[in-house]
């Protein structure tokens, strides 16, 4: 049983920066993947970020590369998202996402939290 607690969503201006933080608990055997998605009234939720935990490999949208950048603190089983140079079009609840592969694959998702970047 995983529990995932988002932190740091707000109301920023263009060009802003905001810095979400997943705080992970509970019973985790073989966590692969770690990731931050995020779903805009009216709109599919779409991947923002991922990292592979084991090898630290990322991969990012092409409309947030270079300016998201995903880490995790194991030691804090904490995942963090940074966020520079928002944008109105990065408005969105955003989604912590946690991928246990063991004994077989099973996702855990955050609640979400609100990040509103004003026009």
């Amino acid at each position: 049983q995983v529990q995932l607690v988002e932190s740091g969503g707000g109301l920023v201006q263009p060009g802003g920066s905001l810095r979400l933080a997943c705080a992970a608990s509970g019973t985790i055997f073989s966590v692969g993947v770690m990731g931050w998605y995020r779903q805009a009234p009216g709109k599919e939720r779409e991947l923002v970020a991922t990292i592979t935990i084991t090898s630290s490999n990322t991969n990012y949208a092409d409309s947030v590369k270079g300016r998201f950048t995903i880490s995790r603190d194991n030691a804090k089983d904490t995942v963090y998202l940074q966020m520079n140079s928002l944008k109105p079009e990065d408005t969105a609840v955003y989604y912590c996402l946690l991928e246990d592969r063991w004994p077989a694959t099973k996702q855990y998702w955050g609640q979400g939290t609100q990040v509103t970047v004003s026009s």
